[in-house]
């Protein structure tokens, strides 16, 4: 048997299995034995009933029944109670504050349970058990030490992986493994051999012997992708880009024509990216920010440099800046900020978009805009005429052509994948400098990870004038309270947002589902019983890119008082004149989110507020809302919540391409740490892997498998 070898060569698979091993990313012997266990049974922890003693957490596989939602006695907090029998004997279980599990759990069904036993007037019961669906209980009849519990799929149960892992570790495969890791870091960090780490991973004898694996496959994840990464800043450095002379005289005359003191940060950045450009090798730099930062002018003032730059060697021509950005609000918003920095300053600028295209400025009006054909605005791009093209995806087709293009600008570069970020690089002869921009908050492990081919520039103040925004936590009874507050800035001239996790009302038969509130039902309500006097309008991603335009459009001109939405809005339209948010079942988001979303208030010099609704009390009282009154910006809240929800939960293990065990090691930043100094040490020495081919595969493959961005 070889590592390579498919599994379908080896064993009889079943056509609902090749489904499920497919969905688990199984293919080969190899990718079975990466299958790395979720857990450990231990024959220490599982109890009968009868044997579970009180004040002891336990394990015990067994049955519901009798499930149905009540009030406690004395305090009427709602919850769930149950009967759970392991065939032999029954305990109550109670879930406080979480009624709904009465209709999530399915009676008669295997499942196991963990929690603690408390004993009261002589009898035992477990109070808000974490309970999981189980296929069989693991525990062998007669088998001593830590028993895996594998991740399975429908047609794959955690057993059926179990022992076709035992077959191939007794097979001759691990004579045949090789280790991608070099023996010499293996020593200096006290690494486990791959070949010894699929043993004690799938064959522990005790805790520690798992824990080691796990230590050494999550320095593995992450040592291959900062491999590619380290490959991927050698391979730039080798690429020829523009040598841009900045004439710093003239961009700080711009600069001061900005209507605005920049702040420390701003400077800081332009001076990153200037000292960038000076290099014959292209710039890949990522600027993070929190939402109103300013980014843009970062961007405006680092493109003037550009544009009023000569490519080397010529008198005449300029030097031209594409800005990418994701959605076609977007793109027509940062037209016109681009337009208004550049309005005492004779520099074209062009727009493309799929609905039409513009030039700045008119040849009518030097203030403004004109609408002008596609044809005739690639004509000018192509000729060099257009230096500053803005738009969205229309940039990366084949008939737009740059006669000298020197930077592009991608605003929040993750929701670009790599390949369009690359098209777009290749749009001129030379590789042109790249800046990176997003607002979406991101841990410092996952930015030196899955970012490590870029430097890092963060732009951490605010500019002068913006005022902390209020954060306050609601519970149902404060709701009204709220209200009286959205309606006396209604008053005052502002406008609003009202976030709802759901965009439909949701299946009446889900209980979890009827506590989750909707953008239909929500906004039906507040027209009817709330604000019926103000005008409210929904927005939501199942709109046509058309409606969404018209109703954003009419929200950023005053014509809409309040705009209930998904999420959608967390990337959207500058509007400062909306200074209060309210985020329905606020719990449901993550922190960043959160904090993007009441960023669409912090546009203005008016004092916003944020409003996190929750549907119970105990729900206000979680540490991970909490941190967002707290936190100082979102760089904080991004660890804070990449510490208390974990990588898998911020971004999501199918989303990202990394494993449960790489999604765990984001947390460690020694870790990440170790294995990128290591990563780009060995590139340094060996650029193209010519004595670690192996290694070079395995980290294409593993950075072909990511997809965070």
């Amino acid at each position: 048997m070889k590592p390579h070898d498919t599994l379908s060569s080896h064993f009889r698979i079943q056509k609902q299995q090749a489904v499920a091993l497919t969905k688990l990313g199984i293919e080969t012997v190899l990718d079975l034995l990466y299958h790395i266990p979720s857990r450990y049974e231990s024959s220490a922890d599982i109890r009968r009933i009868a044997t579970a003693e009180p004040n002891e957490t336990v394990v015990i596989y067994g049955q519901f029944s009798k499930l149905e939602i009540k009030k406690s006695f004395r305090t009427k907090v709602p919850m769930a109670e149950g009967s759970f029998s392991d065939g032999s004997h029954t305990l109550r279980v109670v879930w406080f504050h979480q009624p709904y599990l009465a209709k999530m759990i399915q009676e008669g069904e295997l499942v196991r349970i963990r929690g603690k036993v408390t004993e009261r007037n002589g009898k035992k019961y477990v109070a808000n058990p974490v309970v999981e669906k189980a296929t069989c209980i693991p525990i062998l009849e007669g088998y001593e030490g830590l028993f895996p519990v594998y991740p399975e799929s429908a047609g794959v149960s955690s057993l059926w992986l179990y022992h076709t892992i035992q077959k191939v570790l007794r097979s001759d495969v691990l004579d045949f493994i090789e280790d991608v890791i070099p023996p010499t870091i293996l020593k200096k960090y006290n690494l486990p051999s791959l070949r010894d780490s699929f043993v004690f991973a799938h064959q522990p004898k005790k805790e520690k012997d798992a824990e080691t694996a796990r230590k050494r496959f999550a320095f593995e994840e992450v040592f291959l992708i900062q491999v590619d990464r380290a490959k991927e800043r050698e391979r730039n450095k080798n690429e020829k880009s523009y040598v841009i002379d900045t004439d710093k005289k003239k961009l700080q005359t711009f600069i001061d024509s900005f209507p605005f003191t920049p702040t420390k940060g701003q400077v800081d950045s332009i001076s990153d990216i200037l000292k960038d450009f000076e290099n014959s090798y292209p710039m890949h730099r990522l600027l993070e920010g929190d939402v109103g930062s300013g980014k843009t002018a970062v961007a405006a003032a680092t493109a003037y440099s550009v544009v009023t730059s000569r490519p080397h060697g010529q008198d005449f021509g300029n030097l031209q800046v594409a800005y990418m950005v994701p959605t076609e609000i977007l793109a027509k918003q940062h037209f016109k900020t681009f337009t208004d920095f550049f309005i005492d300053h004779p520099i074209n600028i062009g727009l493309i978009t799929s609905s039409g295209c513009y030039k700045f400025p008119s040849k009518v009006n030097k203030k403004d805009a004109t609408p002008i054909s596609r044809t005739q605005l690639l004509k000018w791009v192509a000729n060099g005429e257009i230096p500053i093209l803005i738009g969205t995806h229309s940039l990366i087709q084949k008939t737009v052509n740059f006669k000298h293009l020197a930077y592009v600008i991608i605003d929040e570069q993750h929701r670009f994948g790599t390949a369009q970020r690359k098209e777009i690089a290749k749009k001129d002869g030379a590789s042109p400098h790249l800046l990176s921009m997003t607002a979406t908050p991101i841990p410092r492990t996952l930015a030196l990870t899955l970012y490590g081919d870029l430097d890092l520039t963060v732009l951490e103040q605010m500019p002068l004038g913006r005022k902390a925004i209020v954060t306050d936590i609601i519970t149902p009874p404060k709701r009204d309270t709220a209200y009286k507050k959205v309606l006396e800035l209604l008053k005052e001239g502002h406008q609003a947002y009202v976030i709802c996790p759901r965009i439909d009302e949701p299946d009446p038969t889900k209980y979890m589902a009827l506590q989750t509130r909707s953008v239909a039902s929500e906004t039906k309500r507040l027209k009817e019983s709330v604000f019926p006097e103000w005008r409210i309008e929904k927005l939501h991603s199942k709109m046509t890119p058309k409606e969404k335009e018209d109703v954003m459009n009419s929200f950023a001109n005053g014509e809409i008082d309040i705009l209930v939405a998904t999420s959608v809005v967390e990337v959207g339209v500058n509007v400062p004149n909306a200074t209060v948010i309210m985020i329905e079942g606020a719990d449901r988001f993550g922190l960043a989110q959160l904090h993007q979303l009441r960023g669409r208030v912090m546009r203005s010099s008016h004092q916003p507020y944020c409003f996190l609704m929750v549907e119970s009390s105990a729900k206000s009282e979680s540490s991970r809302l909490k941190a967002i009154q707290t936190a100082k910006n979102g760089f904080e809240l991004a660890e804070k919540d990449l510490s208390i929800r974990g990588a898998g939960e911020l971004y999501g293990r199918h989303q990202s391409g990394l494993s449960d065990i790489g999604m765990e090691a984001l947390k460690n930043l020694k870790l990440v740490e170790a294995a990128r100094t290591e990563a780009f040490a060995l590139v340094a020495k060996d650029p193209i892997l010519k004595k670690h081919p192996a290694l070079g595969e395995m980290s294409q493959k593993k950075a072909r498998s990511l997809h965070f961005e």
